[in-house]
């Protein structure tokens, strides 16, 4: 039996295709023609009210894309998809009718990280055109989601197309799009049937209305779909058109009330009957239907309301499986509600007992649930909670337990010891921190409870850079551990690997390691295997085992291939880190790629060191590739998510990679300014005397001294690049050692010593041809970039290019440097439009709002009201040409007024 979600479900449902196409539907050739014209919009979003033909618009189209030859997808989405596996899992298994008859995915089979950079790949690297359609997006609202969406549409080549429909404006970033004339926006007006789709619908059912008739029907009903079609399906039960049409009201509401009543009423007892209790399920179909009205003859009932156009739309052409009309169905369950109250919680228990006959515990879980069924919904939910825990559908657990009463989960202990595990990876550690304390855990004397406590512990207070008390904490609880490690035992040993090593006390930390390994041998773990791995592989990398780190950075993801934990920590944790691997060797595009599925997953998990890295990098391929109004903008989310989530760290690491960003523009005195508003020493003194991964190469002292190096006194920086090489050398920080001996180079030739700069770089270059790196030297600019090709051109630099390995490396160098012919030029930041005519309270506010205050925070500064704040905001953003806070900040400082 599979307790985690199926394709084959979701293929039952109808998800992967769009409604049959009716032989009544009115063409919107007008629209389809807008949407599907050669070298048309890259984004179409059909947005209206329900009932607006959305949905049957997008089928037109996908048939009109078809018909051109365009390959086609199709996922129709619902509130499950806001667990972001599951969405993946989807809409890599929609995506596979864009490749023939390739094999979908199957249910465990592939991890939440090999799905995702499946999907990446898909749409990046699809030759011919294609279309992806999107349907009743309004359901999604997880920012994982909306993120990975928002990568798709950045990632979409010139021949790839994307149709949303949605009940209202989708939360993407649609800006750009808006701006280059590559989105078409389709409002609920235009969706609204003009006068001649009016016609031409009424015109093919009984009875004939006059031209006049359908003028007035179109008036009152301002051409709103879903009440002409109500409207229709009462007229052939009317004794006069005419008078029907005279006393029909044309408000939304009551349109659906009074036509679906009109609806409901016209039908025989069994329908009526049948309707109402079935408007609890999102999908029908005969067996399911059968078991909650054992009595009737179901399969024939639903075909009664197929062939009589009753509201029911068929999901799959192969299958009998439908669903409601959305107004409809409102409308039966509030009917339910009022008719027959005591019979609403006896059919969600008949639902939830067929769904786990079948199965398919999730919506036998929703429907115990939702039938107020608890004591059935625990009962479930304890005997899935270990595997859909061991899947990583944190999303899904968070959802069931803000469903299910205080006072009910109280009962079920291990069931709330879950519940925190969820709450970490939704909500973020320091919210589950005050709820294991609320639940008083710590104090059960259930074991099972207590292991979950002892993992939980130190991993919540090192996931909030407490690595000291995580330290305390779960020293005492490793030294109590068994032979026989359980899942959480191993979870414990593996995060208390990484809290040893970030403390420097990598001898621990290999120990704990060793342990975690050994559980494997008895209790296999995918999650626990990538997390041995990781953490080694980052203990590899501050001693300056680059490709040895490399290699255990793609293990790790590889290892939950096969696993499906890590939907949340596992994939992001490990691969960041990866994606940091393939980032140094100079494959920027796969590292982006990797970066635009992990990133999010990262900020939602809420890990420092990922969420450091993963902007740092994304920004620094941003500079690349010349967008720096992009490089501020990240690296200003990435500071305000440090200052949202009260993780300094976060914030000030975002101010030194800005400062050398401004440095390699060629604004050193900026540079400076920014590395001193960075510059906390008391963070810094317990960052350094800390091994963190983001850190190792970033943070305000070795900013200062690559200030110094490239742009100020030569000799001074020579005498403190000394004194710091040779300290991390005795902490075998050999990776940082490496770093300063760069600047030490560029020190050197500035002090007109070229022979001391070669001599000090060739043993650098050496060990970077060797370990396969080329962006610690690239990122450092021009300076050291012509420092390196000076040195190729030495008998010393010419005799080392001569081997076969250091050509082939020189060759990569040369790509990633753009040394071909000439070296770069630094990139200097565009003017925004408008900032010269920023007042200065405007400029006051923003550089304010550029510190990560709120709007409450600046009144309070300026002696304002938060209302003139706002005002302001607007100003900024409209002088700016920004659309969100975030925005406006990046446009400021790449125009040089911050």
């Amino acid at each position: 039996m599979r307790h985690s979600f199926s394709v084959e479900h979701a293929l039952a449902s109808g998800k992967f295709g769009a409604p049959a196409a009716h032989g009544d539907h009115v063409a919107r050739l007008r629209l389809c023609e807008q949407a599907c014209r050669d070298h048309g919009p890259k984004v179409v979003v059909a947005r209206g009210p329900a009932g607006y033909g959305k949905t049957t618009l997008l089928a037109q189209c996908q048939a009109r894309l078809q018909a051109r030859s365009v390959r086609t997808a199709w996922l129709t989405l619902d509130r499950a998809d806001n667990d972001l596996s599951r969405f993946l899992r989807c809409l890599m298994a929609a995506l596979g009718a864009l490749s023939g008859p390739a094999a979908l995915p199957r249910d465990g089979h592939d991890s939440e990280d090999a799905l995702a950079l499946a999907l990446v790949e898909a749409v990046a690297s699809r030759g011919a055109p294609f279309a992806l359609v999107l349907d009743e997006f309004e359901a999604i609202t997880a920012p994982a989601v909306l993120d990975l969406v928002q990568d798709l549409i950045g990632r979409l080549p010139a021949h790839g197309r994307l149709l949303i429909g949605s009940r209202h404006a989708p939360g993407l970033a649609l800006g750009r799009l808006r701006a280059a004339n590559q989105l078409l926006e389709i409002d609920a007006a235009q969706l609204c049937f003009s006068m001649d789709e009016a016609s031409h619908f009424f015109a093919r059912r009984s009875p004939l209305l006059t031209p006049t008739e359908v003028g007035l029907l179109h008036r009152k009903t301002e051409g709103w779909i879903a009440a002409l079609c109500l409207a229709s399906a009462s007229l052939a039960r009317q004794p006069s058109a005419a008078a029907f049409i005279e006393r029909f009201s044309g408000s939304d509401q009551s349109v659906a009330d009074y036509l679906a009543q009109d609806v409901l009423a016209s039908q025989t007892p069994a329908l009526r009957r049948f309707l109402l209790r079935t408007s609890i399920l999102k999908q029908l179909s005969p067996p399911l239907c059968q078991a909650l009205l054992p009595d009737l003859d179901c399969a024939d009932l639903l075909a009664q309301l197929e062939n009589g156009h009753v509201l029911l739309t068929r999901t799959s052409m192969d299958e009998p499986h439908y669903r409601y009309h959305s107004l409809f169905a409102s409308y039966l369950q509030s009917q339910l509600r009022a008719q027959a109250p005591g019979d609403i919680a006896s059919l969600h228990l008949a639902a939830s007992r067929w769904y786990d006959e079948q199965g398919r515990p999730v919506p036998a879980i929703d429907h115990a649930i939702d039938g107020g069924d608890f004591g059935r919904a625990l009962s479930l939910l304890q005997a899935h909670a270990d595997t859909l825990l061991a899947e990583g559908r944190m999303r899904l657990l968070s959802r069931w337990f803000a469903q299910l009463p205080p006072a009910v989960l109280a009962t079920r202990p291990l069931l709330q010891a879950v519940q925190v595990w969820a709450t970490c990876f939704t909500r973020g550690p320091s919210e589950a921190s005050l709820l294991l304390a609320d639940l008083g855990l710590a104090d059960s004397a259930d074991p099972g409870v207590r292991a979950h406590v002892r993992a939980l512990q130190p991993l919540l207070l090192s996931m909030m850079d407490r690595h000291e008390e995580a330290y305390a904490a779960g020293m005492s609880s490793v030294a109590a551990l068994e032979d026989a490690l359980s899942f959480t035992d191993t979870a414990l040993a593996n995060a208390m690997a990484n809290v040893t090593a970030v403390l420097g006390r990598y001898h621990e930390a290999r120990a704990l390691l060793d342990t975690a390994r050994r559980a494997q041998s008895r209790s296999a773990s995918s999650f626990n295997l990538m997390y041995s791995e990781a953490v080694e592989g980052i203990i590899d990398l501050q001693e300056g085992r680059m490709r040895q780190a490399g290699a255990r950075f793609r293990m790790a993801v590889r290892s939950t291939r096969n696993g499906a934990y890590g939907q949340a920590n596992g994939n992001a944790w490990a691969g960041v880190l990866y994606a940091a691997w393939v980032y140094e060797t100079g494959d920027l595009p796969q590292a982006a790629r990797l970066l635009h599925v992990y990133v999010p997953l990262g900020r939602d998990v809420g890990l420092p060191d990922h969420l450091i890295l993963g902007y740092l990098m994304l920004a620094r391929v941003a500079f690349y590739e010349g967008d720096v109004e992009q490089t501020f903008y990240l690296l200003g989310e990435l500071e305000y998510l440090g200052h949202q989530r009260r993780l300094p760290r976060i914030a000030a690491s975002a101010r030194v990679e800005r400062a050398r960003v401004l440095l390699m523009q060629g604004h050193p005195q900026a540079a400076r300014e920014e590395l001193r508003r960075a510059d906390d020493a008391d963070l810094w003194n317990r960052v350094q005397a800390l091994r963190l991964p983001a850190n190792d190469l970033l943070y305000p002292r070795l900013g200062r001294l690559r200030c110094e190096a490239y742009e100020g006194d030569a000799a001074a920086a020579l005498r403190q690049l000394d004194t710091d090489i040779a300290q991390a050398l005795d902490a075998r920080r050999v990776r940082r050692a490496c770093k300063l001996q760069l600047f030490r180079a560029v020190a050197l030739a500035r002090a007109n010593d070229d022979a001391g700069a070669y001599t000090q770089l060739g043993p650098l270059l050496e060990m970077a041809q060797a370990e396969g790196l080329c962006r610690v030297l690239v990122d450092e600019g021009l300076a050291l970039i012509r420092l390196i090709q000076r040195f190729a051109a030495t008998p010393a630099g010419s005799a080392w290019l001569a081997a076969g390995a250091a050509q082939d490396w020189w060759r990569r160098f040369q790509e990633q440097a753009r040394i071909g012919s000439a070296p770069p030029e630094p990139t200097r930041a565009p003017d925004a439009a408008g900032a010269e005519g920023l007042t200065p309270k405007e400029l006051r506010v923003l550089r304010l709002l550029a510190e990560g205050h709120s709007n409450s925070a600046i009144a309070r500064q300026l002696f304002v009201s938060e209302s003139t704040v706002r005002t302001h905001l607007r100003h900024l953003n409209v002088k700016l040409s920004a659309d969100s806070r975030t925005q406006a900040v990046a446009r400021a400082r790449s125009a040089g007024l911050l």
